[in-house]
């Protein structure tokens, strides 16, 4: 047997990582529009301790990835952790030939199309929308550069989902010694999707803003409590003081994987949401929407400089963490000028 699901486009954002792109594939399987649902949020939200080492992490995300991802829309994921390799690929054949293409977990050293084949460990995330029984083949759609889409053996796939993600060497960083597991993700988009306008973009912007400034998280509701939850404008400048702070004290390994993950999740969704932004000034002629884009894509500016830091810090953090303090108060500063820009302009 052979299915090929049909309509399986590719979509990527040039600051997003793996999860990102494979939503934003998954969603368009759906009719959705991947910036309309992923770039409508933009907040702030982190329990410490609460870090996986894999690039498909979202804080709060741990019932449904999705979900934490597109709070204003009806949209939903759900993790599948199959008890052994047969069940892993038997469920997610079953799942395609149902009409349903969904996400796997792979570790990017066992598939020939990405450039860390057979040489870094690190776990990805793609889409499966098809495979050929008799040609023993999975296809699989993976917007990440180099981009691929097409077939591989279905020996390769499961060996790429059945990894131990192991850290072999010191260039094995951040996205490793956290098996795979032959996990692999489905999600569900509701009827009832809001339509693409000028109130929906004012509705969405109100939240974050309210927010944002209660220091609320968006997915469930957390409040910023002052020690473990970080929450809203006040908790992120917390958490950026917090681990400048501890780079400084040194003898802290882990403050480099917790900023620079944690990093990576808000340098997306703030990156999104400049697109997002920009995309209702265009589409609604609204100067100021669109001046509130270019000054959020100054902030996911700031958030790449800070994973670039405190990605060079593992060797000394504490030579490092002036530069994570100048970069954190330069981000913060525009924070505000951003978010009080969007309270006068939506």
């Amino acid at each position: 047997m052979r299915v090929e699901l049909p309509g399986v486009r590719p979509w990527r954002h040039d600051l997003g990582h793996c999860l990102h792109a494979t939503m934003g594939v998954l969603l368009g399987c759906h009719g959705a529009e991947p910036l309309h649902v992923l770039g409508a949020a933009w907040g702030f939200g982190y329990r410490s301790g609460d870090l996986r080492r894999e690039e498909y992490y979202v804080p709060f995300g741990a019932r449904s990835l999705l979900g934490a991802m597109a709070p204003h829309h009806p949209v939903a994921s759900r993790w599948h952790r199959p008890p052994d390799p047969d069940t892993a690929w038997t469920q997610v054949r079953d799942a395609v030939r149902g009409g349903a293409a969904v996400a796997a977990a792979v570790d990017n050293y066992h598939l020939p199309f990405r450039p860390a084949y057979q040489d870094v460990h690190t776990n990805h995330l793609l889409t499966v929308y098809g495979f050929d029984d008799e040609r023993d083949e999975v296809l699989l759609a993976d917007p990440v550069p180099p981009r691929f889409q097409g077939a591989i053996t279905r020996a390769e796939f499961a060996a790429a989902r059945a990894s131990d993600n192991p850290e072999d060497h010191d260039r094995d960083l951040f996205f490793t010694r956290n098996p795979i597991d032959g996990r692999w993700l489905e999600i569900s988009v509701g009827p009832d999707l809001p339509p693409w306008d000028l109130d929906h973009v004012r509705t969405a912007v109100t939240a974050n803003l309210a927010a944002l400034e209660s220091g609320r998280t968006l997915p469930d509701g957390y409040a910023d409590d002052g020690a473990k939850l970080y929450g809203g404008r006040r908790g992120l400048a917390r958490f950026l003081h917090a681990a400048a702070a501890r780079m400084r004290k040194g003898g802290d390994p882990d403050v480099v994987d917790e900023t620079f993950v944690v990093a990576g999740t808000v340098l997306a969704e703030t990156g999104v949401h400049a697109d997002w932004l920009a995309a209702a000034g265009n589409d609604f002629g609204r100067p100021g929407l669109r001046e509130a884009a270019r000054l959020v894509e100054r902030v996911a500016h700031h958030w790449s400089a800070v994973r670039i830091i405190v990605a060079n810090a593992r060797a000394d953090t504490t030579a490092a963490a002036e530069d994570l303090e100048h970069r954190a108060a330069a981000l913060l500063a525009d924070q505000d000028r951003a978010l009080d820009h969007l309270a006068r302009a939506h």
